[in-house]
């Protein structure tokens, strides 16, 4: 008998790629706070979600990808598949420009990154429990 790590895990293992995507995402913003120009992005959680959701279930399905048969047709291949750059969106800032064209608020960045990091240590306590559960059931079995 076999189990995967959805059946074990569930969207917890999606759920710490995507906070791990968005914690990059926000310090690059925090990294670039002093960029002339720079546009502050963000990683919409729970589009991709979604998005990770829809994937899965295709999957599951046993649907295939799509294919370029013609040469007009974008190729889709060249797209990374495990990053969600098509849901990264520009962040309205919350104040008027500053003049140079940069939209990062210090402070608004800094409470998403502590925010988002704060849910990636839940995620990963409920897989550390989860973990010394599975473990705990073995040493049983084993007696």
């Amino acid at each position: 008998m076999s189990i995967s790590f959805d059946q074990i895990f569930g969207v917890h293992q999606h759920t710490m790629r995507v906070r791990n995507r968005r914690s990059e995402v926000i310090a690059g913003n925090l990294a670039n706070a002093d960029t002339p120009g720079f546009k502050a992005r963000d990683l919409d959680f729970n589009q991709t979600m979604i998005e990770e959701a829809r994937l899965r279930a295709s999957q599951d399905r046993g649907e295939l990808p799509m294919a370029k048969t013609n040469e007009r047709h974008m190729d889709l291949g060249s797209l990374p598949s495990d990053e969600p750059e098509l849901l990264l969106k520009y962040r309205l800032p919350y104040q008027a420009d500053t003049g140079n064209g940069n939209t990062v608020e210090v402070d608004h960045e800094r409470m998403n990154y502590m925010q988002n990091n704060i849910e990636y240590h839940a995620t990963i306590q409920f897989l550390n429990n989860r973990i010394s559960g599975l473990m705990s059931a073995l040493r049983t079995q084993q007696m």
